[in-house]
């Protein structure tokens, strides 16, 4: 596949400033793959605000992609991100709702564990996993998670495999993983 480059504009960026999250370094590349891939199912384990998601429905929209966009989290928060209130949801559900109403973007309030029985074995293209950082807890996410993407064509990606403050464990796994899968950094 020849890889294009879009020069886009994301359009919640204007009630979520793109300074506002650590995964605004990304909006592009997301967006790119989104756009390249063409994917059918998007499953993105902790979506929080929405950043990421966000930036991956853009590309949905700008593409007019026929895509599920499946958002997991429990909108609780957790010791690394932190926990807020139902406002952090209801925020969420708002911005979908004002710029992505023509996007299937599908929330799944529950843990992570609870929504893997609702997608089938191999039917994930693209799997975003972004939940707890600790080293026990993406691992545990990636080989719950793995049965379901697409054996030959499906992609996994991981956020902060660089960090290696507190807890944070994500770049262990991705050192165990990336012997053993192609991969890109």
């Amino acid at each position: 596949m020849e890889w294009k480059y879009f020069n886009n504009t994301f359009e919640f960026t204007k009630d979520l400033p793109i300074e506002s999250s650590a995964w605004s370094g990304h909006y592009f590349f997301a967006y790119d793959l989104v756009r390249n891939v063409k994917p059918k199912v998007i499953v993105e384990l902790g979506t929080h605000k929405g950043n990421s998601l966000f930036s991956m429905a853009q590309a949905i929209k700008d593409g007019k992609l026929e895509t599920k966009l499946h958002g997991i989290d429990t909108w609780e928060g957790d010791p690394q991100a932190g926990y807020y209130g139902e406002d952090i949801y209801n925020e969420f559900l708002k911005l979908s709702k004002k710029y992505y109403v023509d996007v299937n973007i599908i929330p799944h309030k529950m843990l992570f564990d609870n929504a893997v029985k609702e997608f089938e074995d191999n039917s994930i293209d693209i799997l975003h996993i972004d939940g707890l950082h600790t080293y026990e807890a993406v691992k545990h996410d990636f080989e719950t998670w793995l049965p379901k993407v697409k054996k030959d064509s499906g992609i996994i990606m991981f956020h902060d495999i660089a960090e290696k403050r507190k807890d944070f464990g994500v770049y262990r796994l991705w050192d165990e993983l990336k012997r053993k899968y192609s991969n890109i950094e």
